[in-house]
């Protein structure tokens, strides 16, 4: 039997030394800590078998001398390509073990070469991020590294999907990227992220703060509206991408995936004709009508702590996949804030992006006042979510469950905004503003010289909802397509989303469009 070639066992040896990255001591370091390596990330990630990589043997090229001694394979990322649920994506994950998952301009090179293959072939690009921001010893090289992954992000956010996985440290410039990406998954008590780490902050202020109260998963998820999903593990985290592709097509000329759930198309719940109260100042929780309405067990919420007066996130109504946008009358009575505002907004072109259909549930009394939002920029904010639905041309249904009043009617994809097909339940109260407030404006001067002002202002107040309040009253005017009980609304919005499958409205000819940002 021939003996084989001796250059084929080197390659295998070559081979071996670039899977264990930094060494077996930096990996049992790794798993210490309750971490995987990167490899064991990409693989738990794509569909067993899968992986294919690419560029495992580059080396830095820097001069430094403190590196010399330590030119590991792959410098510090794993790059190539796989599949997920038999689809084709593109993955890099960074090696913590090699210089601490920093990036130099060969990590940035394996980088955007995995990111120009994922846009020239139309597949998702999903990030797996552990690092420490940019590689010190190669000073502008590696900023110019992040500055040419920046680029790619901006120009492809829209195209294909952009996922970042949070799984340790993220820090300084590398931040934004991330933020440019469609979703931001991160690890809680394991994943940080922030601009100015708790030293530099130290240095300059002298403040002391630690990883988890500056940038941890917490504060990006309930404070500063960065990061969409935070969860308690790697392998939840990988599973949540997953289920977020699912959702969504591989591309933007693509229609999203479609996947049969067995939840019956006709089905009606007849607890939806108790849900909204009689007391039109009582709250009830929307999440319930939402779970109701769509294929059951189907909703993937995003950013779920931030802005929680706002609701959104994806589902399945009828196997296709549809973005739900709400109000959430049981926390701040579903007003529109700042951060609601920019919640929807990002939402509603994330999935006008890539082609899935708007469904949308509004009961908000109107916009938050107060000073803090009118010198935070509560137009300016608001004005995002009514540019974002009205230069939005995928199919859009809008059920009116209860309030619907002045500027948060008309945002809240209102039929004249474009909106497809508009239905309203017998609750629905369509006005300027509400009947108790419309009460005391029209009627001022009645109200104070009545014998029992109270009682007074309660009866102009009914009346006042009673003629102009009602859904009737905006279906006369054609506002509405139709009122329908709340059981209805499951089979009518299937049956509207299937009327509009094919729905073709080209925006006008232009560069883009100037968003108020």
């Amino acid at each position: 039997m021939p003996e084989e070639d001796p250059r084929i066992l080197e390659l295998r040896a070559v081979r071996a030394r670039a899977r264990v990255g930094g060494g077996v001591d930096r990996i049992a370091k790794q798993h210490a800590k309750g971490k995987l390596t990167a490899r064991e990330r990409v693989e738990a990630l794509l569909d067993s078998g899968t992986f294919n990589e690419l560029e495992p043997f580059i080396t830095s090229h820097a001069d430094d001398m403190s590196m010399a001694a330590e030119k590991f394979l792959g410098d510090g990322v794993v790059t190539g390509y796989g599949l997920i649920d038999g689809r084709t994506v593109y993955v890099y994950a960074q090696d913590f073990t090699i210089f601490g998952g920093t990036l130099s301009e060969m990590q940035s090179h394996k980088i955007c070469r995995v990111m120009d293959l994922a846009l020239r072939n139309g597949a998702p690009c999903i990030g797996l991020l552990d690092s420490g921001g940019a590689r010190i010893q190669e000073g502008v090289k590696a900023l110019g590294g992040y500055a040419e992954i920046f680029r790619r992000n901006a120009q492809f956010s829209g195209v294909i999907p952009q996922i970042s996985v949070m799984l340790g440290p993220c820090a300084g410039g590398a931040a934004y990227s991330p933020a440019l990406q469609d979703l931001i998954v991160m690890v809680e008590k394991q994943s940080f992220m922030f601009l100015t780490g708790p030293d530099v902050i130290k240095a300059v202020t002298g403040e002391v703060v630690d990883s988890e109260s500056l940038g941890g998963s917490d504060i990006h998820m309930s404070v500063s509206g960065v990061a969409h999903v935070a969860v308690k593990s790697e392998q939840e985290a990988l599973k949540t991408v997953r289920r977020f592709l699912s959702y969504l097509p591989s591309n933007n000329i693509e229609n999203p995936p479609f996947a049969q759930s067995g939840d019956e198309p006709g089905r009606m719940d007849e607890s939806l004709n108790t849900m909204v109260p009689v007391d039109p100042s009582q709250p009830y929780v929307m999440h319930q009508v939402i779970e109701k309405v769509i294929d059951q067990g189907s909703f993937l919420e995003i950013q779920p702590d931030w802005a929680r007066n706002a609701i959104v996130g994806l589902a399945r109504i009828g196997g296709y996949s549809v973005g739900i946008v709400a109000q959430e009358p049981a926390v701040m009575a579903g007003v529109i804030d700042i951060d609601a505002s920019d919640k929807m907004t990002r939402f509603v072109m994330m999935c006008d992006c890539f082609n899935i259909p708007l469904v949308t549930f509004v009961d908000s009394p109107g916009f938050l006042p107060g000073i803090a939002q009118e010198h935070g920029g509560i137009i300016r904010h608001g004005a995002k979510l009514l540019y974002a639905y009205s230069n939005a041309t995928v199919p859009k249904v809008t059920i009116i469950t209860r309030k619907a009043y002045g500027g948060a009617y008309v945002v809240m994809s209102s039929k004249y905004l474009g909106t497809d097909m508009t239905f309203a339940w017998p609750s629905a109260e369509i006005a300027v503003l509400g009947a108790e407030g419309a009460a005391n404006i029209l009627f001022k001067k009645q109200i104070e010289s009545a014998p029992d002002p109270a009682a007074e202002r309660k009866r102009l107040a009914d009346e006042y909802r009673e003629k102009f309040g009602n859904p009737y009253y905006a279906a006369s005017a054609g506002y509405v397509d139709d009122i329908i009980e709340p059981k209805e609304s499951r089979p009518k919005i299937i049956a509207a989303l299937a009327a509009l499958r094919d729905k073709y409205a080209p925006a006008p000819p232009r560069k883009h469009g100037n968003i108020p940002v």
